[in-house]
C-alpha cells in the first residue's frame, strides 16, 4: 500500500490539519481551565453560599433511596445505600453558570480591546480615481484620456 493512501493517509491528513490541532489546544486548556473553576466554587463560592443558607452543605444534599436517614453523603455511602445527590448537581449548575460567566467576561474583554485597536487605526485615504466621464457622451475613460474612444470628442 503506497504510503498516504487510504483510510489511514486520509486520517493522517485530517490529524494534520491546522484546525484540528488548534482544537486540540483547546480542549486541553478547557480541561485545565475547568480544575481553577471548580476550585472556584467548591474553595470559595460554595462556603459563601452555604454561609448565606446558615451552613447548608451541598455536598450534604443528598435523597437515601432505601429509605433510611443518614446525617452525611459520606455515611450513607458507607453503608452502601443508593444515593440520589441532587447537591452535586447543584454544585455542578453553579460551575457552568460560573464558567460561562467567566467565557463571556474574557470574551467581552478581548471584544472591547479590538474596537480600541481598530478606532486607533487611521482611516485609509480614498484612492485616486482611475476613470473619468465624457461630458459629451457620458461613458466612462480614463483619467489621462484627451480624445474620448467611444464619441471621439477632443476632451
Amino acid at each position: 500500500m503506497a504510503k498516504g493512501n487510504g483510510f489511514f493517509g486520509e486520517f493522517k491528513k485530517f490529524i494534520m490539519r491546522g484546525n484540528v490541532i488548534d482544537l486540540a489546544v483547546g480542549v486541553i486548556v478547557g480541561g485545565a481551565f475547568q480544575a481553577i473553576v471548580k476550585s472556584l466554587v467548591d474553595d470559595v463560592v460554595m462556603p459563601v453560599i452555604s454561609l448565606a443558607t446558615k451552613g447548608i452543605n451541598f455536598a450534604d444534599l443528598f435523597i437515601a433511596l432505601d429509605g433510611n436517614d443518614y446525617a452525611t453523603l459520606a455515611a450513607a455511602q458507607e453503608a452502601g445505600a443508593a444515593t440520589l445527590n441532587y447537591g452535586n448537581f447543584i454544585s455542578a449548575i453553579l460551575n457552568f453558570l460560573i464558567m460561562a460567566f467567566v467565557v463571556f467576561l474574557l470574551v467581552k474583554g478581548i471584544n472591547t480591546i479590538a474596537e480600541k485597536s481598530k478606532k486607533k487605526e487611521e482611516p485609509a485615504a480614498p484612492a485616486e480615481p482611475t476613470t473619468k466621464e465624457c461630458p459629451y457622451c457620458k461613458s466612462e475613460i480614463a483619467i489621462g484620456a484627451t480624445k474620448c474612444p467611444n464619441c471621439t470628442s477632443d476632451l
